[in-house]
């Protein structure tokens, strides 16, 4: 007899599942990666420990974790499987967005708690204004997730009788909105053949002329919920950093118990007893623990002025991104140190996941929060400059 399984209600409970989960994940993991998306019995898994519903409000029974919580579970699932991670990151947008449509709209079309988001948000598509709604049209990258997602997002910029319609909000020249529509109205093709995050399924997604009403788009800077999650743009950023520092703690651990049974083939010294080994992992701790405090310290300092209802100042605002960034790039380079290290058994794709994170690492960091435009854009702000970013 199947006992059913009671939905996680409490971030307490999603966080528990979540770590009893991430030895399941890497076990998926070389799957995973040959699938070049999620197998449905993974994406159950996560569906199940309540990774999805993570920051669905608290108003619908949702648990509407803390920023910092999303990004403790996003970190937790990575240390199982790093593609798995990724994935949740962006599938659990769902209460995000939700916050960002009408009430009735948003449980429309979010009628279940554990619905998975997926899309590219930035403007790479044309929504030309009809009667009621938009007519999009448009190729948008990276939908993360959409072979298994239920609701599929694209960033548009809106067009009327053929101009660029200005933001009647902001004033800005262009409009950009994001259109929310279910999977199966787009064409998704299988591009995502890629050197890292292989399993993440980032395929891309195109429509012509598809009608999305008006009250399924929206613009970030008019949140139909109050509270911390919708009162900056930047909530869907701010759990991304637990990817790379969930990846860099998986390798920590793993060359941690290599060494206990490794033996250096020149000079016949056990691993755990020699100091090149103990300084290279003290080294990479060290590392990861700096990088992890700041992401969760900027975090919280960010978190407490919104809590608040206080805009956080601009120097918090660049603070969490230069964090995020800085845990991306460290990320990879603490997997990289440890791949050396390992020496010549790290290439084996069958017999360890070194190569994996290691391919993993160099992909995620050509994310746009980990480019070094970050530095630039948050460099301008930090020397008294208007922001140029619209997440922070």
């Amino acid at each position: 007899m199947t006992v059913a399984i009671s939905p996680p209600r409490t971030a307490e409970e999603i966080l528990r599942r979540a770590r009893e989960i991430a030895p399941a994940l890497r076990e998926h993991a070389a799957r995973i990666e040959e699938n070049r998306c999620l197998p449905p019995e993974v994406v159950s898994l996560l569906r199940e420990a309540g990774v999805f519903r993570a920051a669905m409000p608290a108003s619908w029974g949702g648990p509407e974790l803390t920023s910092i919580q999303q990004t403790e579970l996003v970190e937790t699932l990575a240390t199982g499987d790093v593609s798995a991670a990724w994935c949740s990151m962006i599938g659990m947008d769902s209460g995000i967005y939700s916050g960002f449509l009408a009430e009735d709209v948003a449980r429309e079309i979010y009628p279940d708690l554990d619905m998975a988001n997926s899309g590219w948000i930035y403007p790479q598509g044309r929504a030309d204004r009809v009667p009621g709604g938009y007519r999009v049209s448009g190729q948008w990258r990276f939908g993360s997730g959409s072979t298994h997602c239920d609701v599929l997002v694209a960033g548009c910029t809106v067009y009327k009788d053929g101009e660029t319609e200005p933001d009647p909000v902001t004033g800005e020249p262009r409009q950009w909105r994001v259109m929310v529509a279910r999977p199966e109205q787009y064409t998704i093709t299988d591009t995502w053949f890629t050197t890292g995050l292989a399993g993440s399924g980032s395929r891309d997604y195109e429509v012509t002329d598809l009608f999305v009403p008006e009250e399924h788009s929206f613009a970030f800077h008019t949140p139909h919920r109050s509270g911390p999650l919708h009162a900056a743009p930047d909530a869907i950023l701010r759990k991304m950093s637990g990817v790379p520092l969930g990846m860099a703690r998986a390798a920590i651990d793993h060359v941690r118990e290599m060494a206990a049974q490794r033996v250096d083939r020149e000079t016949g010294t056990p691993w755990a007893s020699d100091p090149r080994i103990q300084s290279a992992i003290a080294r990479a701790d060290m590392e990861l623990t700096a990088v992890r405090n700041n992401v969760y310290a900027t975090l919280g300092v960010q978190w407490e002025a919104l809590v608040a209802g206080v805009e956080p100042t601009p120097y918090e605002r660049v603070q969490t991104a230069l964090a995020r960034y800085h845990a991306f790039r460290t990320g990879r380079q603490i997997v990289h140190s440890l791949y050396d290290l390992v020496g010549g058994a790290s290439v084996y794709t069958k017999k360890s996941p070194m190569d994996r994170w290691l391919r993993d690492a160099n992909t995620m960091c050509q994310h746009a929060v980990a480019q070094d435009s970050i530095l630039q854009l948050t460099g301008n702000v930090l020397l008294g400059g208007a922001s140029q970013s619209p997440f922070f």
